[in-house]
């Protein structure tokens, strides 16, 4: 990492002073110092569980400390409620979404702030928030209704409605895990830009490649506790990812044995009326397929038309030889294919059930009697699955919600796994997943192409297409731009494809 700090003669905004926060059985955050400096981007990193977002919702007031003390340019400060933090120029976006969605994006970005005293100003709201809209690159309108969003657009209404507050410090929680390599570019842009007015920015992401682009120095944390904090100049990829882990990883993507057997998938012409046009390739046996494009390119609707929960107007789709109805879930199912969608929470698991039903959910034919399921068969198929794929619990009874996000994604994986799909859909498998379930994730992925899967990984992380597949579909605006072997290609040849036909 070659960026020279400029921040360490600037003066400390926030101190945060042997912060400790308990939970029942579970030491959040045990002892935590830090100090933020004015015109500085502060990188917050570590594994899933090291106390990042309970440190920074320490901060926003939205958690209160059981020991510790915060200090704002040098005031003790005490902020029982984000209300509290907000007015001592406090802003934060969180990795999970708090927008309205029966409201427009300018009532969600001015909601509690409208201008205007007793009336409204919408003609102001409007106006304002077209600009912030604009500085962040989001393609929607002040009067779109926010549940009519995509992820990464509402991730960016998230980042505007913060930037319409008068902040001193800015707290970002993974807000790049949804959005493409041109829209973080454009969000880069406003983030130094607020560096260079003096603000200071807090960011959170599993994305290493991302540091040294835009930060100053970072912190490491581990199972609740300070690690170290250093200039992002003195940190090697490989020193953070060891520090994150406590252990040695010297690599990210696992190497593995690279087969091509006998066409499993293939698509002639699938079209979807202006969503979809002549999407045509072949997908062979022990294939990793990577699928790229800018958000809105088509990639998600691909994979959803292939899973049969999209109907095609044109064209057909094969398995094995057989034509499939297309537009029937349970067809695709049966044919071998599976999804990991890019939600796993409202699209991929049932969060209040436990992690053996969930398992068992995608594979009743292995764990039931006509229609009894036999809970003994559940467990032991949900326990030889927990086995196999890492989750980490004490007992695949506990609900789902109660794990991390990368176990959680390990249990929709599991769940395919445990039916020996012939055909894998993975999107956005790695989103929002720290570094260490990462490695475990594309791990299991590349044991699942070794025994004669084929897979087709669709990702807006260049570096997980690159590192991951054997050949690289590129998609730009529902058609597909290129095709080329991933050996020898890098994110400009992918790019250059993906915004030019």
């Amino acid at each position: 990492m070659k960026r020279m700090s400029a921040t360490q003669h600037n003066s400390v905004v926030v101190q945060l002073r042997g912060i400790v926060k308990r939970y029942p059985g579970v030491v959040a955050l045990d002892a935590v110092n830090l100090d933020l400096r004015e015109g500085e981007v502060h990188i917050v990193a570590g594994e899933n569980g090291a106390g990042k977002s309970t440190l920074m919702k320490v901060l926003a007031g939205a958690v209160m400390p059981d020991q510790g003390r915060i200090e704002m340019a040098g005031v003790p400060t005490v902020f029982t409620s984000p209300i509290d933090a907000m007015k001592a120029g406090v802003a934060i976006v969180y990795q999970e979404f708090a927008l309205c969605p029966h409201l427009t994006v300018a009532e969600n970005i001015f909601l509690g702030c409208e201008p205007g005293g007793f009336f409204i100003d919408t003609k102001q709201m409007r106006q304002r928030t077209a600009d912030l809209l604009q500085r962040v690159g989001a393609h929607c309108s002040p009067d779109d209704i926010t549940s009519t969003l995509g992820t990464a657009q509402m991730q960016l209404v998230e980042i505007a409605r913060a930037l319409n507050s008068d902040f001193r410090v800015l707290i970002l929680d993974e807000p790049t895990a949804a959005l493409s390599e041109s829209e973080t570019s454009i969000l880069f842009k406003t983030i130094k830009s607020l560096r260079a007015a003096g603000k200071t920015i807090a960011y959170i992401s599993h994305r290493l490649e991302e540091f040294a682009e835009i930060g100053d120095r970072v912190t490491v944390m581990r199972n609740g506790k300070w690690i170290e904090t250093l200039p992002i100049a003195d940190v090697s990829i490989r020193r953070l990812v060891n520090a994150m882990a406590g252990k040695d990883m010297s690599e990210l993507f696992p190497v593995r044995k690279r087969i091509k057997g006998k066409t499993v998938l293939k698509l002639n012409s699938v079209s979807q009326g202006e969503r979809l046009r002549d999407v045509s390739f072949k997908l062979h046996a022990g294939e990793i397929l990577g699928v790229a494009g800018l958000v809105g390119s088509g990639r998600t609707r691909l994979l959803r038309t292939i899973f049969g929960l999209e109907k095609p107007t044109e064209g057909s789709i094969a398995i094995k030889g057989k034509k499939l109805t297309c537009g029937s879930v349970t067809e695709a199912i049966d044919a071998g294919i599976g999804l990991v969608p890019e939600d796993r929470k409202v699209q991929g698991l049932m969060l209040d059930l436990s992690i053996a039903r969930n398992i068992s959910i995608a594979n009743l034919d292995q764990v039931s009697t006509g229609s009894i399921v036999s809970t003994a068969r559940e467990t032991a198929l949900a326990e030889t699955q927990r086995d196999a794929a890492t989750i980490k619990t004490p007992t695949v009874h506990a609900q789902a919600r109660t794990l991390s996000g990368g176990n959680q994604q390990k249990i929709v994986l599991a769940k395919w796994l445990a039916r020996g799909c012939d055909v894998l859909l993975l999107d956005e498998p790695a989103r929002g997943v720290d570094v260490g379930a990462r490695h475990e994730i594309f791990k299991l992925i590349a044991q699942c192409a070794e025994r004669g899967c084929a897979v087709i990984l669709a990702s807006s992380y260049l570096p997980e297409i690159l590192g991951m597949a054997d050949r690289i579909l590129v998609m730009h605006r529902g058609e597909v731009a290129a095709i080329f072997p991933a050996k020898g290609a890098t994110q400009e040849k992918i790019l250059h494809a993906a915004s030019v036909m």
